[in-house]
């Protein structure tokens, strides 16, 4: 047996009462209270953030951090799409919901974040393309040749049926060349709904359950002509939610991020065994009738209480396989100034997904 040195087995005995100490509860609750507490918070007030809200999970979850105030801003009447990025990106509030495709998209135009939650593959309900239900001349994707199509470029409303058009040999136009189907890019939900409905434009695409879109569907004066392949990139990869906030801010409060996240996990299993009270909390906070509010929440093509992605790789693996389609088939902002696999990689940030320090699902 080989001898070890007095000096050297005291050294040992004080490296392992060192690491003893610093593994003890008293401990590490010491180092979380060196951790930068967040007093307050800023969220997008939706659906399930107000369930969050009146239910009291907010409330118990950032409580044990010591953040005491939570605050739903609201999107306003303007409701323009992507108006939480740029929300995001001056600091108005902390985290924000996107679509996957169109976070990726920011972050290439430069916005400094990172994705803490992404969902599960999509499905063929979640943004269908829409023409005006008396519209007799539109009934398929093929009676779009050459006519004129609205929705905001940035968002699923291009992505998914950027993806059907194209398929069908009827490419949008973009800034390069043009289509077979005249595109305007429309930035307001309710001014998309309103140019179909008057004839303006011939059809649109939106996400169903979204508020400014459920009123119209569900009063009969829309139809669905077209929907994305349940094989297809945008269901697959490009039609998952995330969640995503600035880099520095996920860096600086980390525990408030996945305070977050614990939160829309408990109320997500809430509503579903709630609906009905969850409906009634909705319609309340939001100012929708009751009937919207539970479509918002039963359709199948909702997207506030969806599962999660638990796997970061295979989140990342999303973002890389529909960017190189959508280049591959003329996306122009991608195309420019899309992401390096290794920036993809950074993107999903993997302390919140399984494995992660910070993750929900270890």
């Amino acid at each position: 047996m080989p001898h070890t040195s007095l000096p050297a087995r005291r050294f040992k005995r004080r490296l392992l009462a060192l690491a003893l100490a610093l593994s003890s509860p008293m401990a590490i609750g010491a180092a979380r209270a060196a951790e930068d507490v967040l007093p307050s918070i800023n969220l997008q007030l939706t659906p399930w953030t107000v369930v969050a809200q009146e239910k009291g999970f907010f409330k118990e979850e950032f409580g044990k951090i010591g953040t005491s105030k939570v605050t739903l801003i609201a999107s306003g009447a303007a409701d323009l799409v992507g108006a939480e990025s740029a929300a995001v990106n001056a600091g108005a509030i902390a985290i924000a919901q996107r679509m996957i495709y169109p976070a990726t998209v920011h972050r290439a135009n430069g916005l400094d974040g990172v994705v803490i939650w992404a969902s599960e593959a999509s499905n063929r309900y979640r943004a269908p393309i829409l023409a005006r239900a008396d519209n007799d001349k539109i009934n398929s994707v093929a009676d779009l040749d050459g006519k004129t199509f609205g929705s905001s470029r940035i968002s699923c409303y291009w992505s998914s049926p950027f993806e059907v058009t194209t398929k069908a040999g009827l490419p949008f136009d973009s800034r390069e060349k043009q289509g077979r189907i005249r595109y305007t890019s429309i930035d307001n939900s309710a001014v998309a709904i309103s140019s179909v409905l008057s004839g303006a434009t011939d059809a649109t695409t939106a996400h169903l359950a979204a508020g400014a879109f459920a009123g119209a569907w569900l009063s009969g004066r829309l139809k669905v002509v077209g929907r994305s392949p349940d094989d297809g990139v945008y269901v697959n990869n490009a039609g998952r939610v995330t969640y995503f906030a600035r880099r520095d801010f996920v860096n600086k409060y980390p525990q408030v991020v996945k305070a977050f996240l614990a939160a829309r996990e408990r109320t997500r299993e809430w509503t579903y065994d709630h609906v009905d009270e969850a409906a009634e909390i909705v319609a309340d906070k939001t100012r929708v009738p009751v009937e919207v509010a539970k479509f918002q929440i039963t359709h199948a093509g909702e997207w506030e209480f969806m599962a999660g992605e638990p796997n970061a790789d295979r989140a990342r693996t999303a973002i890389k396989a529909f960017q190189a389609w959508y280049v591959a088939n003329g996306d122009d902002i991608l195309a420019e100034r899309g992401l390096t696999e290794a920036q993809i990689d950074a993107f999903i940030d993997g302390r919140f997904f399984v494995g992660g320090q910070y993750s929900i699902y270890n």
